[in-house]
């Protein structure tokens, strides 16, 4: 008996040693992937779709277009307006036109013509009242002519530099202001009009299309969603004992099946709250523990990374 249990705690003991000098098994987690949902902000029918499902895009690249001819049409309508906005402006600035100042120009000769006769008749009016010729009151008429004709050539004169002159200050500013406002408005309907037509803002996989030609899309739902090389992260979870050793910016490795070497990963976040082990990853003990959610991004975009891909993530030690 004393043989069989000095035999057992040796091999034990062997047991252990090779237990202590076994590799850690690695945290298992799952690939996962933040998509970019791309949409257009005003509602219309699905035209244009210029993608599929797995294409791969560049950055900029056409991903679809919804009807637009309304927006067409009022952006057509804003430009008239800020037409005729520019235009009334530049006539007040410019004042009267030629042809309209040499008017009251020719106006004001004829005036001052008139002027020379009745002085002339004014004069003579006034020696013959002298000498008799003629009674009093043709010379009250023959002034009061004149006082006419010398008001008309005063008003006239005044006319002239009006016309030269260009509008009030307080109309160029409010056609200043109405300009203003007409070309704002112009530069929403072309906003509108733009909006009709999406773009990819990064480049990626085409992860999805949501919509088909000639649907009604809804002002903000996404057509397409785009998944950017950046944006795959691994999440993994570890034990309590150890997440004080994990903090943001260490270096990591992630095995998976088919993907060959080991890929790098850098840790992006460590949740500040513990939680179960959730269902979907098994752990190799049978038994339930706390343990933190961890995420970490591949230092270089890799193809094997795919959405929902288990995986095992060996930290640096």
């Amino acid at each position: 008996m004393r043989m069989v249990a000095t035999i057992a705690v040796a091999a034990c003991a062997t047991s252990l040693a090779a237990c202590e000098q076994a590799p850690p098994a690695g945290y298992a987690g799952y690939v996962e992937g933040e998509a970019v949902r791309v949409a257009a902000p005003i509602a219309g029918t699905l035209v244009r779709l210029s993608v599929r499902r797995g294409d791969k895009v560049a950055a900029n690249a056409p991903l679809f277009a919804l009807e637009s001819a309304q927006e067409g049409h009022a952006r057509a309508e804003a430009q008239a307006r800020v037409e005729r906005a520019q235009a009334a402006l530049a006539n007040l600035e410019k004042g009267r036109r030629v042809p309209e100042v040499a008017a009251v120009e020719a106006q004001l000769a004829q005036a001052r013509a008139a002027l020379q006769a009745s002085e002339a008749t004014l004069e003579r009016a006034r020696r013959l009242v002298a000498e008799k010729f003629l009674p009093p009151q043709q010379y009250d008429e023959a002034l009061a002519q004149r006082d006419r004709d010398r008001a008309r050539v005063t008003e006239l004169a005044s006319q002239v530099q009006v016309a030269r002159l260009p509008a009030r200050s307080d109309e160029i500013a409010a056609a200043r202001a109405e300009a203003k406002a007409a070309a704002e408005a112009l530069a929403q309907a072309q906003w509108r009009l733009d909006q009709k037509v999406q773009a990819a803002p990064v480049a990626g996989l085409v992860e999805d299309t949501l919509y088909r030609n000639g649907e009604l899309v809804a002002a903000g739902a996404p057509v397409v969603a785009l998944l950017p090389p950046g944006n795959v992260k691994v999440r993994f979870y570890v034990p309590e004992t150890i997440v004080a050793q994990v903090r943001p910016g260490i270096a990591a490795s992630v095995r998976c099946d088919g993907c060959g070497a080991p890929i790098a990963v850098r840790v992006d976040f460590v949740a500040p709250r513990a939680e179960y082990s959730p269902p979907v990853i098994y752990s190799r003990e049978n038994r339930a523990k706390l343990v933190f959610l961890v995420e970490a991004r591949p230092e270089r975009p890799h193809d094997a990374l795919r959405p929902g891909l288990p995986v095992e993530v060996d930290l640096a030690r």
